[in-house]
């Protein structure tokens, strides 16, 4: 990559009624590829009309790139994550800070983020808001897609053909997932995050366009026939023998003086044993509360989960 970045990636209509999506990548400053697919997701749909005449765009596509100072640095976040500020108490002090220096850099990202949200919404004024949220992990292994309790949410988690993570939001808190719904926007808001694989992994990019692709086709705003096979082909394969649904058991969280060190070699949705040595940190081993399956143990030196053990609820079955 190269040049700086500015918050807008894109912007895609018709002028046909629907739904306004909202799209971010790179909330975590060291996650390119949500950034890269939506760059090329823009140039795809510029081309669209060009070679299928009967292509009709419904509603309004917006790319963001979330924590822009920390994306322009390759860093996970500058002073904390910003991925963990969206608690209604967090926000509500940011908004009536009446000074910048009162705010700290995820502070401004979090402002500028919400302004900007809303003068999309205040523009184009949707009946329904929709809000796709695009990651990668530290560690290689399956993709995944992360719903609320929302069934709307997990309809479109579901469409996007990756194993759906459940009660994650339970485990963590102040995500996108937590912030953008309706209590919120006053208005039918649903959110939904994809992981589409390992930080730097080409295909990450790949798999993150199809996800894209296939939300778009889930809302309504691409008709079905527009969408080629190979959006869902990706995602399939990708997540062949993986589970299709899963619920979170158990988040270790974590904290820079704990000296957390991820023990060498786990990959996303690899089974683990109660007991089971997984890291250490400087009181000693941590061992696996549950039997289970591991998500996103933790392989660089920021974050504040070091690892999540889920259980399997319902097998793909292909």
């Amino acid at each position: 990559m190269s040049g700086q970045r500015t918050r807008i990636i894109g912007k895609y209509d018709q002028g046909v009624e629907g739904p306004l999506l909202i799209v971010f990548g790179g909330m975590h400053g060291n996650e390119p590829a949500g950034v890269l697919a939506l760059e090329e997701m823009f140039r795809m749909l510029e081309r669209e009309p060009e070679t299928n005449t009967d292509f009709t765009f419904h509603g309004r596509i917006i790319g963001m790139i979330g924590n822009v100072a920390a994306f322009n640095q390759n860093k996970r976040f500058i002073g904390k994550d910003l991925n963990r500020q969206f608690t209604p108490e967090n926000v509500s002090r940011i908004q009536n800070a009446r000074h910048d220096d009162e705010l700290d850099s995820e502070d401004k990202e979090l402002r500028a983020i919400l302004d900007m949200v809303w003068v999309e919404i205040n523009d184009y004024n949707p009946k329904k808001i929709v809000f796709l949220d695009l990651h990668t992990t530290t560690a290689f292994g399956g993709i995944f897609s992360i719903a609320t309790d929302d069934m709307e949410s997990q309809r479109i988690a579901v469409e996007l053909h990756a194993p759906v993570i459940r009660k994650m939001i339970d485990g963590i808190q102040g995500t996108t997932l937590h912030y953008f719904n309706k209590d919120n926007f006053g208005r039918d808001t649903v959110a939904v995050t994809f992981e589409s694989g390992q930080h730097n992994e080409e295909l990450s990019v790949k798999r993150a366009i199809a996800a894209i692709t296939n939300c778009m086709r889930s809302i309504g705003c691409v008709s079905a026939e527009d969408v080629e096979n190979k959006h869902d082909s990706i995602l399939i394969e990708y997540s062949r023998g993986l589970p299709k649904i899963a619920d979170l058991l158990y988040c270790h969280s974590i904290m820079p003086e704990d000296e957390f060190r991820m023990k060498e070699g786990y990959k996303n949705f690899q089974t683990v044993e109660k007991g089971e040595v997984l890291a250490q940190d400087r009181n000693g081993e941590i061992r696996s509360k549950n039997n289970g399956r591991i998500l996103m143990p933790l392989y660089q030196k920021q974050g504040e989960d070091g690892f999540f053990i889920i259980e399997t609820i319902e097998e793909f079955g292909y």
